[in-house]
């Protein structure tokens, strides 16, 4: 099947057909727990395609205990609605609009035990405000860390200012370095691009980057720019120009971090 890889026992990957600057090859749907004991959970269904989400389905054995999401935006949350009337069950999120209900809105800690396996969920906040990354653990594996936009399987990611927060940033990668140190994570696992090993030490290049990159706009500032583009321009300036609106938007959120402290 294009696009689809068992990653471990009760871990399938899906790869959403929605290929771009900002979403890589595609979103990573991922479908946890293993159909033939247990109906799995589904997150990220992606786009709204209803080709993929049949196939989703098709890997989930037909059912699904729920559709969780790590975050709001389109690329991940467009199918979540239908995905879950195709399965028969329920979209959990930590946004309220696309939680079913109020007993569907994730909150930090919330535990499912999955036979084998079971997933927790890490508020993870800072690419998005409702950023939630989802820790798999299983009984026979090591642990595995689902985390949306938060880590990339390449590149770095955006800070989506004004609902981003480049120092809610900096204290989630700390939570998933501690999750990472304690139990032990094998690999992360992105919302686009591939599978990330070396969990701890991507996680610390993420801060290190973000720290230069603050660097360099106090930098920026100094040589007199002052509008965020012009900082864009300086800082980024390397950098294909089509993903320059996306810059913007972490170097808002660095300006505004810089602004209160």
């Amino acid at each position: 099947m294009n696009g689809y890889e068992a990653v471990a026992p009760g871990v399938q990957r899906l790869l959403a057909p929605n290929p771009g600057p900002m979403t890589l090859d595609g979103t990573n749907t991922w479908v946890i727990g293993d159909p033939a004991h247990i109906a799995p959970v589904i997150i990220d269904p992606g786009p709204l395609d209803q080709d993929h989400l049949e196939r989703v389905l098709e890997i989930a054995g037909g059912q699904a205990s729920a559709v969780w999401l790590t975050h709001r935006h389109h690329d991940h949350s467009d199918g979540a609605a239908r995905m879950a009337e195709l399965a028969g069950c329920q979209v959990m999120a930590a946004d309220p609009a696309f939680a079913s209900d109020q007993d569907c809105e994730l909150e930090d800690g919330y535990h499912l035990d999955l036979g084998e396996l079971a997933l927790t969920a890490v508020e993870t906040p800072g690419h998005t405000s409702d950023s939630t990354s989802f820790l798999i653990t299983g009984r026979h594996q090591p642990a595995m860390l689902i985390t949306g936009d938060m880590v990339l399987g390449r590149g770095t990611t955006v800070i989506t200012h004004p609902d981003g927060d480049l120092a809610d940033y900096f204290e989630s990668l700390q939570t998933m370095i501690n999750i990472v140190d304690d139990h032990g994570v094998a690999e992360l696992l992105p919302g686009h691009g591939d599978r990330v090993g070396d969990p701890a030490g991507v996680l610390r290049y993420y801060r290190t980057h973000r720290q230069q990159r603050l660097d360099q706009v106090r930098a920026a500032l100094d040589s007199g720019a002052r509008a965020p583009m012009d900082v864009v321009r300086i800082v980024y300036a390397d950098t294909d120009p089509g993903l320059w609106p996306a810059a913007e938007q972490s170097v808002r959120a660095q300006l505004a971090y810089l602004q209160r402290s």
